[in-house]
């Protein structure tokens, strides 16, 4: 009966041993497993950070973008200055008017073709640009 009582002991001692490895190898398990997610966590806060000042330069560039927009539209040639220069820079506009018409644009477009710029028969900002310098001109 002691020997049978030995052994029973024996055997409990046993799995008790064995269930405490394996639920060490559990908490080691589950340690990595959070340790994995930490470096997770790590990699996502950089990557957040990097957004955040990405984010900063797009704001940047558009407060820029809308002031130099801003000035742009404050400076907005009108039809007679752009016919004006047009025919200081020696583009026949037509009449000079005040009106964009038909003559004018194609004048506008002759000369953004001279100047190698976006021929598209507009006083866009590039255009202006150019052809403002001309409206200074004194006509002979």
């Amino acid at each position: 009966m002691f020997r049978k009582a030995f052994v029973l002991v024996l055997l409990v001692v046993f799995a008790v041993s064995l269930a405490g490895c394996a639920s060490m190898g559990t908490v080691k398990q589950k340690d990595r497993e959070i340790q994995g997610l930490r470096n997770q966590i790590s990699v996502l806060e950089v990557e957040i950070q990097d957004k955040e000042q990405e984010i900063n330069g797009l704001k940047d560039a558009l407060s820029f973008k809308q002031v130099e927009q801003a000035r742009f539209e404050e400076k907005r040639p009108s039809a007679r200055d752009i016919q004006n220069a047009l025919a200081k820079a020696g583009f026949d506009p037509g009449k000079i008017d005040g009106r964009l018409g038909k003559k004018t644009r194609q004048a506008l477009k002759a000369f953004q073709k001279a100047h190698n710029l976006k021929v598209n028969g507009k006083a866009d900002r590039r255009t202006w640009a150019v052809l403002s310098e001309y409206l200074s001109l004194k006509t002979k």
